[in-house]
């Protein structure tokens, strides 16, 4: 459902992007919302420029519930370049060699990388969004400021082996939120003594969406160009963004309670967990959360 107004159309919903190399997350999601008249929209887990790949674009009140997919795990596919390290990790950066690629092969790539699978911890980044006192790091790195940062714990869920070849390391991982990629190329290539930095990286699954479902903006500007029905038709219901999360259904009274923020009587929860919300007329009005009454109070509910 959708109505237009003077700012564009209240339109809810998720759609699945295919983000190009080369632009900024924000500037793919500024193109997404023109493209629906969307009156609100914003990205989940941005992606670097480099980078391509799925990039789940919000519309209209699904920002509320957008936070509940961040959580989710990522799989990427990446090429790395061996023999050399970037100042900001990747092949935008400033090139210098690190060691030698004469003793990388088949056996020593996979022998380091077993290191690397479960949980590890890893330092961000300077060419990261990560802030100090309120300024992005990449802006310091930038000026030539490198300031010391703290480890982070991530899990890396699987590691798969591609191919090697004329230096360049191919592999897909399935990692937790909060893994930077292009740190675990780095640190990949300092173990095997030759150092790397990431060439290509494509994120090619986002929680329980693959790739494979998404559109480019060249194919969502050709459904537009047939018809804004036909362009609609790509949104998905902001509560598919949560496969994992338990869904009641409200009669008319818990209905009308909720909506006025006051919680409701429900029995069948007995610990504190965030629920997916139905009305009386099954339409999905966001997030709630158990306690240990018997009770379910609004969390995050579509006005």
């Amino acid at each position: 459902m959708s109505k237009r107004n003077s700012k564009g159309r209240d339109i809810n919903g998720v759609v699945l992007l295919d983000k190009a190399s080369g632009g900024s997350s924000n500037h793919a999601l500024q193109q997404v919302k023109r493209l629906f008249d969307a009156n609100k929209a914003g990205h989940t887990g941005s992606l670097d420029p480099l980078a391509s790949g799925l990039l789940p674009i919000c519309l209209g009140q699904s920002t509320k519930v957008a936070q509940f997919l961040l959580d989710g795990d990522k799989r990427y596919f990446v090429r790395g370049k061996l023999g050399q390290v970037s100042n900001t990790g990747d092949s935008e950066g400033e090139l210098v060699s690190f060691g030698s690629t004469q003793e990388v092969d088949f056996n020593s790539i996979e022998n380091v990388l077993l290191k690397f699978i479960g949980n590890i911890n890893q330092t961000p980044p300077m060419y990261s969004a990560l802030k100090r006192n309120g300024t992005p790091l990449y802006k310091l790195a930038r000026k030539g400021i490198e300031v010391e940062r703290t480890q982070r714990p991530v899990c890396i869920h699987e590691i798969e082996f591609i191919s090697y070849e004329e230096e360049i390391l191919s592999l897909e991982v399935s990692c937790s939120k909060g893994t930077y990629i292009r740190t675990l190329i780095e640190d990949i290539g300092k173990s095997l003594g030759s150092g790397g930095y990431v060439i290509e990286l494509r994120r090619i699954g986002f929680s329980h969406f693959n790739i494979t479902q998404s559109r480019t903006y060249e194919q969502l500007l050709e459904l537009k160009n047939i018809d804004l029905e036909s362009l609609d038709t790509v949104i998905l219901g902001a509560d598919e963004m949560l496969p994992n999360i338990e869904a009641i259904y409200l009669d008319t009274e818990q209905s009308r309670d909720i909506r006025q923020g006051k919680k409701i009587q429900f029995i069948g929860f007995s610990s504190i967990q965030k629920i997916k919300l139905y009305d009386d007329n099954k339409q999905f009005i966001g997030i709630g959360e158990s306690n240990l009454s018997s009770e379910v109070l609004p969390k995050r509910l579509f006005i």
